[in-house]
């Protein structure tokens, strides 16, 4: 049993492990707590999404829909390898399960059949979907289960379990199939390998291009730009959206408002959330070169 990871050393420990890690929206604070306990946890479980590309399987596991709220697991593991963290606490991934997995997963020992559904597992594991279809079709390029390897060991790692504190949904609950395309057991066996050795250490962070300040004068009514738009993606990005119809490339009051947003995040508050970005702010918010 252990104390769930904070929202910092989860983070620290993925990217120690060499993975490429994705902040999305506010996952530090996106969370199922309010229905039920987080902790403690004691493995670590592994999903596929039954989906296909990138920003709407992240989306969907930030959300949810209308039968199961989001998040639906902790991070989303893409294509290439990247890891997309959209929850940190409870999360709707597990289900109930089998209490005679979560004992074996607890003492590390062999896996018995899941033949029941008796057991809170969204208390117990932290939950990672890996986008996939699930029909034994859509291929795992190798750099995705590299990262489903790192990732487990990673917070294995964090915790001091071996591989056994790492299982699939298909051995939790009765009737699940995911992940579906590779074997629990090999994938248990590469992070038995990778814990056996030291964490490969900090991904090489890509070099920035990020567009400058332009000065507090640009932002005024009137004025248009694809700058403006990309900052208005960042601020959704962000979870600091203000917009009805979505960003555009005038400056308008949804910008103002949805960058006040922005800075009350940052810690600010009175004149210095007015809604006008400054310097430091605007350094923070990262908007891409457009």
């Amino acid at each position: 049993m252990a104390t769930p990871l904070t929202a910092d050393r989860l983070l620290k420990a993925l990217r120690d492990e060499g993975l490429e890690v994705h902040e999305y929206r506010d996952w530090r604070t996106h969370n199922r707590n309010s229905k039920g306990p987080w902790g403690p946890v004691n493995g670590v479980m592994i999903h596929h999404t039954v989906t296909r590309g990138t920003d709407s399987s992240v989306e969907l596991c930030y959300e949810g829909h209308a039968s199961l709220p989001g998040p639906l697991c902790h991070g989303v593991i893409d294509k290439s390898g990247a890891v997309h963290l959209v929850g940190n606490g409870r999360a709707n991934h597990a289900g109930l399960g089998d209490g005679d997995v979560l004992r074996a997963v607890v003492g590390e020992s062999a896996l018995p059949a899941d033949n029941e559904a008796d057991t809170d597992g969204n208390r117990h594991f932290y939950g990672f979907e890996c986008i996939n279809l699930g029909d034994g079709e859509d291929p795992w390029p190798e750099a995705q289960k590299l990262a489903i390897e790192k990732v487990s060991a990673a917070i294995c790692r964090a915790h001091g379990w071996t591989q056994r504190s790492v299982i699939g949904h298909l051995e939790w609950q009765p009737g699940k199939i995911d992940p579906r395309g590779f074997t629990m057991d090999s994938m248990r066996g590469r992070i038995a390998k990778r814990l056996g050795a030291k964490p490969d250490g900090p991904a090489p962070e890509p070099p920035a291009s990020y567009e400058p300040f332009p000065g507090a004068d640009f932002f005024r009514n009137g004025r248009e730009s694809k700058i403006i738009t990309a900052m208005g993606k960042r601020l959704v990005a962000e979870g600091c959206g203000r917009y009805e119809e979505g960003p555009g490339p005038e400056w308008t009051e949804a910008d103002r408002t949805s960058y006040a947003a922005w800075q009350r995040k940052l810690g600010y508050s009175g004149d210095d959330a007015d809604g006008i970005p400054g310097k430091t702010s605007w350094d923070k918010l990262r908007v891409p070169n457009v």
